[in-house]
């Protein structure tokens, strides 16, 4: 996924990712879905996604936590 859903000139505070199952002694795996910012007031998020969850969980985790990690990978 690219940051062309990007709609500040900034980094997002956060990246959003679905976190699914990967089965009995497998790692989880991670698809990107969309990015969020913190308000202005730091009292919530915009959250911005390119696809909804069917199934599964939603993590919200900062740029740094996830700097060089690919999709489908654990973080």
């Amino acid at each position: 996924m690219t940051d062309n859903i990007t709609t500040k000139s900034h980094k997002p505070d956060f990246y959003a990712y679905i976190v699914e199952d990967g089965g009995e002694g497998k790692k989880a795996f991670w698809t990107k879905v969309g990015i969020a910012y913190r308000n202005k007031d730091g009292k919530g998020l915009n959250l911005q996604l390119i696809a909804h969850p069917i199934d599964g969980k939603l993590t919200l985790r900062e740029p740094a936590a996830v700097e060089g990690a690919h999709e489908g990978e654990q973080v």
